[in-house]
């Protein structure tokens, strides 16, 4: 189907964070640029200058750097990029497709004032669009004039989008968009359809709050004798209520996953199924999905994020996970946490991940291995009776020998509790607060034989 290279790009305002929709929408163009063989663009649309800031720049670029989505070329700044749109601007005057339109703002305010009256849509009239044959007004002194495009009065705009089909805009709904301003920065639109051209971007795929650009896009590249991209425009990602995502859901910029536990493939992973679908595919890497994406199983409507979902998802990428790499995430969080002597923390996260749904959660169930027991007054006079001092004196003198093995520990706790007449909690119970201050604990005898022969001794010995 590609006899062309294929060239995708992700092209964000740096206005604020990576959000979640943001990242999805860079997530499909890689995904369809590495399907192909083709490259990945990253470029940033930095003209708003009222609203973009290099804080803002710099969390896009961290955002897909721990997603794992490298570009193959960029960041492209289009402030960088003046003298290029300087260059186009001037072509398109010399060739007539744009013209210079001295309306000021008031004045272009009372066309709209005055269409509006009359029920028709709110327009610039076109008082200084150049027509053969028609006596333009006399140039205002003192006024910089803006630089529109001439858009067709005739005709429509009909692209085919691979995600909702085909889109039909009638030229005479669109006025004659502002391409430049007073001082000569171009706008948005424009930018766009020049980078689009120069980049020679052959798929953009991008949310569909954008849908309104494309037919100014798609006339302004027809006006340069551009070829024209292929569109796809995916539904807005919505919250569990239905409601657009936003700082009300919770977290929406990317990076503040990491820092609740979240690992990238598990958001990834996530993301992937968002809008798009592979049969009842839920689980899958990033290869896979490359494998599979081709722009077929877009949804036409909105997806709603599911957190259970990527907690579910995030646990089973947490159980996959490598015991060092785990250790590296969670040792920085764990502030209180005593390590010296105390038992190894991959051991301990191979026995804790299992039950983990985010690496907060594992480095909070690991501290239990990392700082002394405090057990409360009230729970050991409950669990620590007469009745049980005499079997937990006594196995504490078969652990002083015992192999340190869980299995061998388990054997010892089963032989006294046979010999003393007592169930399991009964001993199970006591044990969890002299050695780690709490009642609940993954399996004991995996506790103790973490622990540790001495550590273990000292603390039956102490709390007796």
């Amino acid at each position: 189907m590609h006899s062309m290279k294929v060239r995708t790009r992700f092209a964000p305002s740096p206005t604020g964070y990576l959000h979640l929709g943001g990242a999805r929408t860079a997530l499909f163009s890689w995904a369809f640029a590495r399907h192909f063989g083709g490259t990945f663009v990253l470029r940033i649309e930095d003209t708003d200058l009222e609203r973009s800031t290099p804080e803002a720049v710099q969390a896009i670029i961290e955002g897909m750097q721990w997603l794992g989505l490298q570009h193959d070329e960029g960041p492209f700044y289009q402030m960088k990029r003046m003298d290029r749109y300087s260059a186009v601007l001037a072509e398109m005057l010399g060739a007539g497709t744009a013209y210079h339109c001295y309306s000021s703002p008031e004045e272009v305010e009372a066309m709209r004032e005055k269409q509006r009256a009359i029920g028709e849509k709110p327009r610039y009239d076109g008082t200084w669009r150049p027509e053969p044959g028609k006596t333009l007004p006399a140039i205002p002194a003192d006024r910089k004039p803006v630089i529109r495009f001439k858009n067709p009065l005739e005709g429509e705009v009909t692209w085919d989008d691979v995600v909702k089909g085909q889109i039909t805009i009638a030229n005479r709904e669109m006025d004659d968009l502002v391409i430049a301003r007073p001082d000569g920065t171009p706008t948005y639109n424009f930018c766009v359809a020049v980078d689009d051209w120069d980049m020679q971007i052959t798929h953009v795929i991008r949310g569909d709050d954008h849908v309104n650009n494309t037919p100014r896009q798609i006339n302004i590249l027809l006006a340069l004798g551009a070829t024209l991209p292929k569109y796809g425009h995916v539904p807005m990602i919505l919250g569990a209520d239905g409601e657009k995502l936003s700082k009300r859901h919770g977290a929406v910029s990317v990076m503040d996953y990491p820092a609740q536990g979240y690992l990238p493939e598990a958001m990834l992973n996530y993301l992937s199924r968002l809008g798009w679908s592979h049969g009842d595919d839920e689980v899958f890497s990033m290869e896979q999905m490359c494998s599979w994406f081709n722009l077929d199983h877009l949804s036409k409507s909105p997806a709603q994020f599911n957190p259970e979902k990527l907690a579910w998802l995030n646990n089973h990428y947490i159980k996959l996970a490598d015991n060092k790499r785990l250790a590296d995430l969670i040792k920085p969080i764990m502030h209180e946490a005593q390590f010296d002597g105390a038992p190894d923390l991959e051991a301990v996260i191979a026995l804790l991940k299992e039950r983990a749904n985010t690496t907060v959660e594992l480095a909070n169930s690991a501290m239990l291995f990392y700082r002394q027991p405090q057990p409360e007054a009230a729970l050991l006079a409950q669990h620590l009776t007469d009745a049980v001092r005499p079997a937990l004196q006594a196995f504490a003198a078969q652990l002083v020998t015992v192999t340190w093995t869980k299995a061998d520990i388990s054997a010892v706790m089963k032989s006294t509790l046979a010999e003393h007449g007592l169930k399991m909690p009964q001993l199970a119970m006591p044990l969890r607060l002299l050695i780690t201050g709490q009642l609940q604990t993954p399996s004991i005898d995996a506790v103790l034989e973490l622990f540790g022969r001495e550590v273990v001794l000292s603390r039956i010995n102490q709390g007796l």
